[in-house]
């Protein structure tokens, strides 16, 4: 209940441009006509759940209206919520790893990655976090070596987190840092390694060749790491983020995505558009700049949350 209560706080946004402006349009109209249909559509594209995904929710929504001969506010605001959940629950979410559960290898490997400016530093940051208060000691892989800002600012998370960090010398092959991070944790007792990777924009060919390679490496230090492959990504970005999932998931092969910034935005329907167009899970959501302020994304607490 605490993290619904939490939810409902930092989605206001989302709150009130998706399903306060649906609750408006439903007492505007008396029945489920197209008048209603064309208003719905507006306000779930506004949100970026995506024009696709919006098609399916609202033909789920008529065919059930139609199927019940139900048309009051409140039953075609459940089948919204319904919809929207069934949309975010047929993902490949069977496959993904609960991370709350004793981890299946030690090391743990964790390959994060991610456009620039997506929020990924301090998503790393709140992941150590999150091992730490288990109990569980972390090693973070500061692979950007292309700006030293960022491994200078990988260390002070990584002190204020209470983790351990493995760096090299600006221009050093990210790759090499991977591998030197796993042998130290295999060495030091180390649960998880979580690596930074460089920003990078997901149309660079080269950049993109260069996870393939600190992939491949990781392999080699530990077989089968990484274990996890997460995408961060920037949920004010909204449906512009879509590519991003597309192109990172052709390059290296994705097991989910950390929607990071969801507190910032009115978007927050790009959480439907990931999931229905790229049946890709949402492991986490960024809901803030504290290191506690990551939680474990639950599809029927965030449809609730946003529609309370």
């Amino acid at each position: 209940m605490a993290i619904l209560k939490k939810l409902r706080g930092k989605l206001s946004k989302t709150r009130e441009n998706l399903t306060d402006k649906i609750s408006r349009a439903l007492k505007a109209h008396k029945t489920l006509d197209e008048g209603l249909l064309e208003e719905l559509e507006e306000i779930l594209i506004a949100a970026d759940v995506g024009v696709e995904t919006t098609s399916k929710i609202l033909e789920t929504v008529k065919e059930r209206a139609r199927k019940e001969k139900k048309e009051s506010s409140s039953d075609i605001q459940e089948f919204l919520k319904e919809a929207m959940l069934n949309a975010l629950t047929e993902t490949n979410r069977s496959g993904v790893i609960d991370l709350d559960s004793p981890l299946p290898s030690e090391p743990y490997v964790i390959l994060m990655v991610g456009v620039n400016g997506t929020g990924k530093t301090t998503t790393i940051a709140k992941l150590a976090r999150m091992f730490d208060r288990r109990g569980q000691k972390v090693l973070i892989a500061a692979c950007d070596t292309f700006r030293a800002a960022a491994t200078e600012q990988l260390q002070i998370w990584a002190k204020r987190v209470d983790a351990d960090i493995v760096k090299n010398v600006p221009q050093a092959d990210p790759a090499a840092v991977a591998y030197d991070a796993i042998s130290a944790a295999k060495a030091r007792g180390h649960q998880v390694v979580i690596a930074d990777t460089a920003g990078r924009l997901h149309t660079k060919t080269n950049l993109m060749e260069e996870l393939k390679k600190i992939k491949r490496v990781m392999g080699k230090a530990l077989p089968g790491a990484p274990h996890l492959t997460l995408l961060v990504m920037d949920a004010t970005t909204g449906q512009n983020g879509l590519r991003q999932v597309k192109l990172f998931d052709e390059a290296i092969k994705l097991d989910g995505i950390v929607l990071a910034k969801l507190d910032g935005t009115a978007k927050g329907g790009i959480v439907l558009a990931i999931a229905d167009e790229y049946k890709m899970p949402v492991y986490y959501v960024g809901l803030g700049e504290k290191p506690d302020d990551l939680e474990k994304f639950e599809p029927k607490e965030f449809v609730e949350a946003i529609f309370d």
